[in-house]
């Protein structure tokens, strides 16, 4: 696969910049500001290291973790009682970990030219 060309990747950009600019219409406090800015920034950023190495599995597996702690982070920093912050980190989170499990098996495809086979 090309770099700069798959499109879950890219769909986790603006998940990510979704998440990340979500408390400025979002009903939010400190904490869930925080923690949507903070795994909105880090799902773009694992998202473009992945769209420039599209072999990388391992961006892939990081951006499954990103989503599994956006998917926690209602519960774990206590703001389920603000349900569009907490529905959106939910959500979010589904959504990078999907696209990310998605993308894996191209991480595992050649990249370079078809191997040729000798003539017997």
């Amino acid at each position: 696969m090309k770099p700069w060309t798959r499109w879950q990747d890219w769909t986790n950009i603006a998940v990510g910049l979704y998440l990340a600019l979500a408390p400025v219409w979002t009903d939010t406090d400190s904490g869930a500001a925080t923690a949507l800015v903070m795994m909105g920034v880090l799902i773009v950023c694992t998202a473009l290291w992945a769209l420039a190495q599209p072999s990388s599995a391992v961006s892939q597996w990081t951006n499954v973790i990103w989503a599994v702690l956006a998917i926690a982070a209602p519960w774990v920093i206590s703001f389920t009682g603000l349900a569009a912050a907490a529905w959106t980190a939910w959500v979010g989170g589904i959504l990078v970990g999907c696209l990310a499990l998605w993308a894996l098996p191209a991480t595992r495809r050649p990249t370079g030219p078809p191997a040729v086979q000798p003539r017997h």
